[in-house]
């Protein structure tokens, strides 16, 4: 068995084939006078698309299906702390080392929401992009359905190689499908398989002595995992937001964790601010799904190493909003 660092894979570009087509049959009744020598019959009134689904398009680390209108520029400002676990040691977390994330979105046409980002861990640049597919309609479509797409590269410095060997390893990709529904003008729900890609992964390569194949002992270069979200109203300006990501994909080693946030959203006309607790801590969304190491509850292996679950972490993300 020899291992192998960084093992480039060839140039992915991919396509999420996760669309999934719901039509809604209605019946249409039309009521005649029977006394009446002819039928007048006046042409319904248009349906119109349901509005505020949520309020941004972040629902604490993932997208919302939301896509603002056009000419909307965005400033997004994202801070996660340290695990607060540590107690009074790190003030809980906030003392701790934490990550940021600056983001510029723009909406250049109807549907379409744009954005370029910086995150501090690994100077990770990225580029996304998500357009609204269908706007739920009461009477034409029960559901919204958006699809995002994000690619990111890592920008660290590696003078000698020891990181990366070729350029294309710094990339990874993410592809995600959201599907959700306004309930009732307090609830709103939302459900989002995605597949993250990653260029480079350390592993172990062995080849089967029987049939030559080189078989991949560790982690996998695709990642699949389902996220659900969910937003309730308690006031025109304050919302309880709670999300939980389930990995799907198995791994040789180095599983990720699953992650369970909530907390509170408060919102103005152009702002946005949520605070929450979750265990999420990279800011990436292909990086928080294939390397969480933070786990909401069990056990989890950590370098070897057996570490308990409850190493949640306090976030908050800052949205601002310029309509041109």
């Amino acid at each position: 068995m020899k291992p192998i660092i960084n093992k480039p894979n060839r140039w992915i570009t991919l396509s999420a084939a996760l669309v999934s087509c719901l039509i809604l049959f209605q019946e249409n009744s039309f009521a005649q006078d029977s006394t009446a020598v002819t039928t007048e019959t006046e042409a319904p009134a248009k349906a119109k698309p349901v509005r505020n689904t949520f309020q941004s398009i972040w629902i604490i680390d993932n997208q919302t299906v939301m896509v603002p209108v056009k000419g909307t520029l965005e400033m997004d400002i994202m801070h996660r702390f340290g695990v607060v676990k540590n107690g009074f040691q790190d003030f809980w977390g906030f003392f701790a080392p934490s990550n940021i994330r600056l983001g510029v979105n723009y909406v250049p046409i109807k549907k379409l929401n744009v954005g370029i980002g910086i995150t501090k861990a690994s100077l990770l640049w990225d580029l996304n992009a998500k357009y609204s597919i269908i706007t739920q309609t009461k009477g034409k479509w029960p559901v919204s359905v958006s699809y995002y797409a994000d690619v990111a590269h890592d920008t660290r410095k590696d003078p000698d190689n020891t990181l990366f060997k070729y350029q294309s390893q710094r990339f990874s990709f993410f592809n995600q499908l959201i599907i959700a529904r306004k309930v009732t003008n307090k609830l709103s729900l939302q459900v989002a398989p995605s597949i993250s890609h990653q260029n480079s992964v350390n592993g172990y390569y062995t080849k089967n002595d029987s049939t030559g194949q080189v078989i991949f002992k560790n982690m996998k270069f695709d990642h699949f995992a389902i996220a659900f979200s969910g937003r309730y109203k308690l006031t025109t300006v304050t919302s309880l937001m709670i999300n939980y990501d389930q990995p799907i994909t198995k791994h040789a080693s180095q599983n990720p964790n699953p992650n369970l946030s909530f907390g509170f959203e408060f919102n103005t006309s152009s702002h946005s601010f949520q605070l929450f607790m979750g265990n999420y801590s990279l800011l990436s969304p292909q990086r928080n799904n294939l390397f969480n190491t933070n786990a909401p509850f069990g056990y989890t292996d950590v370098n070897g190493v057996k570490v308990k679950g409850g190493q949640f972490l306090i976030g908050f993300n800052i949205t601002r909003l310029w309509n041109y």
